[in-house]
């Protein structure tokens, strides 16, 4: 297959930046887009050519920027039209595309179109889900991902608006035409000023199903199944993809809870002529070390993330592209949940080849390159996510105090990604000249990128390595993929293959030593990679370290 044919986005390496938390440039104690210039360089030397911004519009942060009050402005806090204007032109110097983030589900309840909707007249009233209630109760009996119930009561005129997510986040109704001209209209406003695509959050949710009927009696997402995947959603996608996206050769990633490899076809599907998106994010290899959420854990199971990986591995093949990630924005850092902080750059090295090394896009998370790992809180009101007080809201009906809870939570949390990003052994970690609007994980004197940059054998140099060895290289782009041990709770060794070449992945998982006997065929195979020192010459059995990862490659 002639590589230089694919689309920019299937060589690509992305990282991805939650602009709060990564560089502050003017001292106020938040990231800001004069700090994303300060980083390019870093960006792009790291190996990645592509940058994906989680929202960098006026918010008043109820989500972190996930509650848009204007989609066609910059959050001061960030910057401004300018400066952004200025980070596309330095990005576009270094060969570095820009995706940022589009989240039409909801809105802030502090935009205007919303403010306008109060009003029973407006025709702003149809961009949302307002409706009458029973009595004094809700139209339905959904409940939102993050607080309680899906409904909220505008005392004015005793209606209630949808809200899946937060109260602040009411849902735009995509069944009414207009709200799918300003979709469109949006979408056209950032790519004329020189953005690559988009990463379309929670795609999935919106269309919501005709009556609003009730869900189903669950005791957690109750109503989901009204919402989630409906076929409206491909409709709508379409009209926004041939409306405004295919005219300027947009890339599009959609993020989907509940997704499939099945499911994740009937969007990304290149042989069926019917594509609505470019790539899918899904969770399922995230659920590895929980039950549907980060938030009820579970011991830590290989066997349940390989058939994760081995399935999208396998039924893509052929149809679709993978998007490949460990870390973002929305789970707590990946060296805590499926790796050991004991061992925390020995694991790292292992987790970084085990999905950098499969078919796909990769995506990097900022601080994960680095190795950062969790925080610890020693109250909820550290906390700054809206996730984690719910949560601690709910569990309060229980009776279970906030010891037990934050037991989960320094575990489980979204703000352990959101920590500030830690760049040097200095004051605050060099995130900030000013007071960091979060507290810095304490380990930053010893975990930070100048330190790493300077260790030839830091995770930071094995990521450039990786990402260097997978550009454009057809075997990692195209082989076939085999998992020779998908029922082992210990060992993922999995082979790929194209044309005469072969690339043999073993990495064992665990602190305990471990038994690991090489394939057949391997004999003569070259060692390309090893976060411990190793033979050059396979050896037909070894007795493998904590979290040790061998790569070989034959041909």
């Amino acid at each position: 297959m002639d590589i230089s044919t694919l689309p920019w986005w299937k060589t690509a390496a992305f990282y991805q930046i939650w602009p709060r938390s990564f560089k502050d440039g003017n001292g106020d104690g938040i990231g800001d887009l004069q700090g994303v210039l300060e980083k390019l360089d870093y960006i792009k030397d790291l190996g990645c050519d592509a940058i994906w911004f989680s929202p960098l519009y006026p918010s008043p942060n109820a989500d972190y920027g996930y509650d848009i009050a204007d989609y066609r402005d910059i959050h001061p806090e960030y910057g401004d039209l300018e400066l952004f204007k200025q980070v596309i032109a330095a990005c576009r110097e270094r060969g570095i595309k820009v995706v940022v983030d589009l989240v039409v589900n909801h809105t802030s309840d502090e935009h205007p179109w919303f403010k306008a909707s109060l009003d029973p007249t407006s025709p702003y009233r149809e961009y949302y889900f307002w409706r009458e209630g029973h009595e004094d109760k809700p139209p339905n009996n959904w409940l939102s991902v993050f607080e309680g119930k899906a409904w909220e009561l505008d005392p004015d005129t005793q209606t209630w608006y949808l809200h899946v997510f937060a109260k602040k986040q009411p849902d735009l109704n995509h069944e009414n035409p207009k709200v799918r001209e300003e979709v469109k209209d949006i979408m056209r406003f950032w790519l004329e000023m020189g953005v690559d695509g988009f990463r379309e959050d929670v795609i999935t949710y919106i269309a919501k199903r005709e009556g609003l009927p009730n869900g189903l009696p669950l005791p957690v997402g109750t109503g989901i199944e009204h919402y989630t995947g409906l076929p409206k959603v491909k409709e709508y996608l379409k009209e926004y993809r041939e409306g405004a996206l295919l005219p300027y050769d947009a890339f599009t990633v959609g993020e989907a809870p509940m997704m499939t490899p099945e499911k994740a076809l009937e969007y990304i599907d290149e042989t069926a002529g019917s594509k609505t998106l470019d790539l899918m994010f899904h969770f399922q290899h995230m659920e590895a070390d929980s039950l549907l959420t980060d938030w009820v854990p579970l011991p830590f199971n290989l066997i349940k993330l390989k058939r994760a990986f081995n399935a999208w591995q396998q039924k893509m093949r052929g149809k679709g592209w993978n998007a490949l990630y460990i870390e973002n924005h929305d789970h707590p850092r990946i060296i805590s949940r499926y790796g050991s902080e004991k061992y925390r750059v020995e694991s790292g090295k292992t987790l970084a080849a085990m999905y950098l090394l499969q078919s796909g896009t990769p995506f990097i998370y900022q601080g994960q390159e680095i190795g950062m790992v969790n925080t610890e809180f020693g109250s909820v009101d550290e906390s700054k996510d809206v996730l984690t007080y719910n949560n601690w809201r709910m569990v309060q009906k229980v009776r279970l105090s906030e010891h037990n809870f934050l037991k989960i939570a320094n575990r489980r949390s979204r703000d352990h990604a959101r920590t500030p990003m830690q760049w040097t052994a200095e004051k605050n970690a060099g995130f900030t000249s000013g007071t960091p609007w979060f507290a810095v994980n304490k380990n930053y004197p010893e975990i930070n990128a100048t330190a790493a940059l300077r260790d030839e054998n830091s995770l930071w140099h094995w990521y450039q390595k990786l990402l260097a060895y997978r550009k454009n290289n057809p075997l990692v782009l195209f082989g076939t993929y085999l998992d020779l041990a998908p029922l082992d709770p210990h060992r993922y060794i999995y082979v790929r293959e194209y044309a005469n070449q072969k690339l043999l992945v073993m990495l064992a998982f665990g602190e305990k030593p471990l038994k690991m006997k090489l394939p057949e065929g391997f004999g003569n195979a070259k060692l390309l990679f090893s976060n411990y020192a190793a033979p050059e010459t396979p050896e037909d059995t070894y007795t493998a370290r904590p979290y040790e990862c061998r790569v070989y490659q034959v041909g």
